[in-house]
């Protein structure tokens, strides 16, 4: 008789990253890094020393947060950060400041590009719908 080991799917699966360094991914897209110090059969976590980090192109920001609680249910991906690696990442860190003003830039171009998409399709007889919302 073999012994297989047991691979957990609930949120039992947590405990062996506590204390560890998390990216959590939320379900309306922030990007929260973190110590994992807590969590419940909920998949709750409490997070230490986070903070919110901000992509545009190469580049990237960070908004500190602190002591951070996650609902379980808000939570789309979370996995474990390589120090090492997270370092020799060809990303530049810029200050907030700039981060949310090339974030700002970013989603007014893409608004102009989905107006002007959905007015070609208009044209051509698809209904579109501007619903701006997570379709959970």
């Amino acid at each position: 008789m073999s012994f297989t080991p047991q691979f957990f799917t609930t949120a039992e699966s947590l405990v062996d990253s506590l204390d560890k360094k998390l990216l959590v991914v939320l379900r309306d897209g922030r990007k929260i890094i973190g110590i994992l110090r807590s969590y419940d059969q909920f998949a709750n976590l409490v997070l230490q020393d986070s903070l919110e980090r901000i992509y545009v192109g190469d580049a990237y920001g960070d908004i500190e947060r602190g002591v951070f609680i996650i609902r379980g249910e808000n939570v789309v991906l979370l996995g474990e950060i390589d120090c090492d690696v997270e370092d020799a990442l060809p990303l530049r860190q810029l200050p907030i400041e700039d981060i949310l003003h090339l974030q700002r830039e970013e989603a007014e171009e893409k608004a102009r590009k989905d107006k002007l998409r959905h007015h070609l399709l208009y044209k051509q007889g698809f209904s579109v719908d501007f619903a701006d919302n997570d379709l959970y």
